[in-house]
């Protein structure tokens, strides 16, 4: 008996031109690249006898689902996107592509970048258009606030730059 799960939110189906090529090209080294290159590798490990005991063959088989199931979900989601390109109406304020700097309770500076779902990165500050962070942003200008919560409590954001294109 399996797990139940409850469905998912539907993510936004935004996202920005460089991400939807870097989904793209994520799709055709899968196929094209990673997937004949494990198909191989797995023909050989089969092709060494008792399939039950043999940890290549085992191996490769988790390896090649892993890639299918993300060549499926990519294969569905790709044509479901809708890539965002250019600047919105109103340039000083926090919309959709936008990098933004808010400032913390200690007075120092952050920055990130509101981008779609299927781009998200931490790591970069890249934070998806759904995430309640993202939506208290939206619409705000420089010298702006806005509140959101946070595992901590309540947390006040300053901003304190607006732009849309990448520095440098």
């Amino acid at each position: 008996m399996g797990r139940w799960r409850a469905p998912a939110a539907a993510s936004s189906v935004l996202v920005t031109a460089e991400g939807l090529r870097r989904l793209q090209e994520e799709l055709g080294e899968l196929w094209n690249l990673r997937r004949p290159e494990v198909v191989a590798a797995l023909s050989a490990a089969a092709a060494e006898g008792d399939r039950s005991e043999n940890a290549e063959y085992i191996y490769r088989k988790k390896q090649l689902a892993e890639i299918d199931r993300r060549v499926r979900y990519l294969g569905k989601r790709i044509p479901a996107l809708r890539a965002q390109s250019g600047l919105p109406r109103d340039a000083g304020a926090i919309y959709f592509g936008a990098w933004f700097g808010v400032e913390d309770e200690d007075g120092g500076e952050h920055e990130y970048r509101i981008v779609g779902a299927d781009e998200s990165d931490a790591r970069r500050g890249w934070i998806s258009i759904d995430s309640p962070f993202a939506r208290a942003a939206l619409g705000r200008r420089v010298d702006d606030e806005f509140e959101t919560a946070t595992p901590t409590g309540l947390r006040r954001c300053p901003v304190t730059a607006v732009r849309y294109r990448e520095a440098g």
